[in-house]
C-alpha cells in the first residue's frame, strides 16, 4: 500500500525538534510490507497543512500525520483531517473520562483547553492513549486513510504498539517476514558486489545492503500468503547467503557485536581483559553495555601514557624505545603484559592515534590492536586515514570486538 508521513510542527521546520518519528514509522511500516513513498514536514498552518494532506491523497493511500493533537489554538491537526475527509467532530466520552482521570491521579485540575483533545472526528476509529493526555485516531473515505498521532515520540510509539498496528494489519494483502543480518569486516560495495549473483534480477526474497558505522546490514524479506511461506524463503536465502558471505556474518538477528561477543565468552567459559590508550576505557564500555558482563569481564586497564603502560601491565621499555608507542610490537606486548597480569584466558589491547594530529611519520586514525590467547599472540593494523577523533575511537572500539569474535567464534 503506497504511504505518506506527514509530520506537523513548525518546531520541526526550524530545526528545534527533530523528527524521530518519521524514521520510526518509516521502519516499522517498511518492515511491515508498506510502501513508504513520501515524508513532508509542514509547520503550525491550518491552510498548508490541509494543501500537504490533499497532495499526500493524490499519490498515496494512507497518511500517517504525527503532532498537532495538542490543547492549544496552533494544535489543528485532527480538525484540519476533519475538515479535508468531510468529517464532523464529536466529543468522545471515553477520551474525555481518561483524561479526567488522568489529571486526578497527577493531583491537579484539567485546564479548559484540554477539553479540546476530547473530540474526535465523526466516525474514525480511536486509539485511547495510556502514555499521555493526546487520543489518536484513524479516519478513512473513498479508499484514502489518515492515522493521527501525537507527536512526543514515547506517545507515538505506544500508540504504534498498542492498537495502530494491529489497526494497519487489515491492509496488508500479504504477509511480511524478514531477518536482519550483521556484517562486519567488508564494506558495503563490496558487500554487494559479492552478493550480486542473488540481488541481481531478485523479485522475492529481497535483500537490502545498508551500511553502519564500521559494519554493514542485510535485510531479508519476503512477502507470501502465510507467514510460514514467508518466513521459509527467507531461511532458504540467508542459507544461500551464508555460503557467498558467512566469514563477514556475525549475527543472523540483529544483534550488537558487543552482544555476541558477551554471549559467545558467557557460553565458553572464557574471562577476558583489556587495555587500552586511545581509547581509553570504551572497549570495557561496550562489554559492560550488555548484561551478564560481570561474568566474562577480568579486568580493564586505562595505560595513556608510556609509563603507565611500563608500570601497570609490564610493556618493556625497550621495545616502545625500539618501535615507538604506536607499533604492532608494544600492542602485543600490552596483549602479553594484560593477559598475565589480569589471569584472564583472553587479553585484547590498543595503542594509536584518535586524531586530529599524530606523530610524526604517522596519521590520525592509525592503531594496532594486539590480542593474546592462551599461546597465540598477534594483531590487527587500523588505518582509516580519518582525522575524526570521536569516529576513529569508536571505529577502533568496534575492532576490538572484531578481534574478540574472530578469536572466539
Amino acid at each position: 500500500m503506497k504511504t505518506s508521513i506527514l509530520a506537523v510542527g513548525t518546531e520541526l521546520l526550524f530545526g528545534q525538534t527533530v523528527n524521530t518519528n518519521a524514521a520510526y514509522l518509516s521502519d516499522k511500516l517498511n518492515h511491515m510490507g508498506f510502501d513508504v513513498m513520501y515524508h513532508f514536514v509542514v509547520g503550525d498552518n491550518p491552510q498548508r497543512l490541509k494543501d500537504k494532506l490533499k497532495e499526500a491523497f493524490r499519490d498515496t493511500d494512507l497518511v500517517l500525520l504525527t503532532g498537532g493533537l495538542g490543547p492549544t489554538q496552533d494544535d489543528l491537526t485532527k480538525e484540519m483531517v476533519a475538515e479535508v475527509m468531510g468529517a464532523e467532530m464529536y466529543l468522545d466520552e471515553r477520551a474525555l473520562s481518561d483524561l479526567k482521570e488522568l489529571f486526578r491521579k497527577r493531583g491537579g485540575d484539567m485546564a479548559e483547553n484540554n477539553l479540546k483533545q476530547a473530540y474526535l472526528p465523526v466516525g474514525c476509529t480511536p486509539f485511547y492513549n495510556a502514555s499521555g493526555t493526546a487520543p489518536g485516531f484513524a479516519l478513512s473515505k473513498d479508499g484514502k486513510t489518515a492515522v493521527c498521532f501525537p507527536g512526543p515520540p514515547r506517545e507515538m510509539k505506544w500508540l504504534f504498539e498498542n492498537g495502530v498496528r494491529e489497526y494497519l494489519e487489515q491492509f496488508m494483502d500479504k504477509k511480511m517476514y524478514y531477518r536482519v543480518i550483521r556484517t562486519i569486516g567488508i564494506g558495503e560495495s563490496d558487500l554487494e558486489m559479492l552478493l550480486m549473483p542473488l540481488i541481481d534480477g531478485q523479485t522475492d526474497p529481497t535483500i537490502a545492503t545498508y551500511a553502519k558505522e564500521g559494519e554493514c546490514t542485510l535485510r531479508v524479506a519476503s512477502q507470501r500468503d502465510t507467514i510460514d511461506e514467508a518466513r521459509q524463503a527467507v531461511d532458504e536465502m540467508i542459507g544461500r547467503i551464508d555460503k557467498l558471505a558467512g566469514e563477514y556474518i556475525y549475527s543472523y538477528d540483529d544483534e550488537e557485536l558487543n552482544e555476541v561477543v558477551v554471549k559467545i565468552l558467557k557460553e565458553k567459559g572464557l574471562h577476558i581483559a583489556s587495555a587500552e590508550s586511545c581509547t581509553a576505557g570504551m572497549f570495557p564500555a561496550a562489554i559492560t553495555d550488555v548484561a551478564g558482563a560481570s561474568e566474562v569481564l577480568s579486568s580493564a586497564y586505562i595505560t595513556y601514557s608510556n609509563e603507565s603502560k611500563i608500570n601497570e601491565i609490564n610493556v618493556d621499555a625497550g621495545i616502545i624505545d625500539r618501535y615507538g608507542v604506536v607499533s604492532p610490537q608494544v600492542a602485543e606486548a600490552m596483549a602479553i603484559g594484560t593477559k598475565a597480569r589480569s589471569g584472564a584466558d583472553i587479553a585484547v589491547t590498543i595503542t594509536g592515534y584518535a586524531g586530529p594530529e599524530a606523530d610524526p611519520g604517522h596519521e590520525a586514525g592509525e592503531a594496532y590492536i594486539g590480542y593474546a590467547m592462551w599461546d597465540k599472540v598477534g594483531h590487527y593494523a587500523i588505518h582509516t586515514s580519518r582525522p575524526i577523533r570521536n569516529w576513529n575511537r569508536r571505529y577502533f572500539t568496534l575492532r576490538m570486538l572484531r578481534a574478540v569474535y574472530l578469536l572466539i567464534r
